[in-house]
């Protein structure tokens, strides 16, 4: 009797290929910056993924120049009826003279050294800096310092924040990374949008245990 042999599919991939027994080694992937495999695809850059994400996780997102953008705090501020505010003592905002320009737009402004922790309770925003921002989730990432305690952007109804491009990072896995080389502070919080729960019969609840508004300014 004779048979014939039908070649399967690797067998004519591995002819095409010049091929004539299987490998005995698997082949060795190309090299590709970890960064770029992680990142999920997107057309846009950085800054504007970040702002996309945060949208999405409702973060109020805005691009601002610099020269505007304590203008812009202000009228927000106000548009939230907020009177009080608290600001952590961070280079860009110490730059900006953030405190003193809200004091004049008639704002009863103050730094964070110059809070004890139960006054904080009694402030209704707190406008901050962030170390860094996730592009791939819309996350906001500060780290708690001396000039920048944790009641800053968890205990106000209102928590905004100001960023630069330059900070804005592809994903988590960047992110560990630069803690890990530069150290947390005291810990780290992790901000997506506002506060959220859904403890009580799966019904979401904003700003139960932290921020109900959190807006973002990313300066261009």
């Amino acid at each position: 009797m004779t048979s014939t042999f039908t070649p399967s599919v690797l067998d004519r991939v591995r002819r095409a290929l010049g091929r004539s027994a299987t490998p005995t080694q698997p082949p060795i992937p190309p090299a590709i910056d970890e960064p770029i495999v992680r990142l999920v695809y997107s057309d846009l850059g950085l800054a504007e993924l970040f702002q996309s994400r945060a949208a999405a996780m409702k973060m109020l997102v805005e691009p601002v120049r610099v020269d505007e953008v304590m203008a812009r705090v202000a009228s927000f501020l106000q548009e939230q009826k907020c009177k009080s505010a608290m600001l952590s003592q961070t280079p860009l905002l110490t730059k900006l003279d953030a405190v003193n320009f809200l004091a004049r737009q008639g704002f009863d402004a103050r730094n964070w050294s110059d809070l004890t922790a139960d006054q904080a309770y009694e402030i209704d925003a707190g406008v901050t800096e962030a170390d860094y921002a996730i592009a791939e989730t819309g996350t906001l990432a500060i780290r708690h310092q001396p000039e920048h305690g944790r009641l800053l952007s968890l205990v106000p109804f209102v928590h905004v924040a100001v960023i630069e491009p330059r900070i804005i990072l592809p994903d988590l896995l960047d992110l560990f990374e630069r803690l890990t080389s530069e150290g947390t502070g005291s810990g780290v919080t992790l901000i997506s949008g506002p506060s959220k729960t859904a403890d009580i019969e799966m019904n979401t609840v904003t700003g139960v245990h932290g921020p109900n508004v959190v807006k973002c300014f990313v300066l261009s």
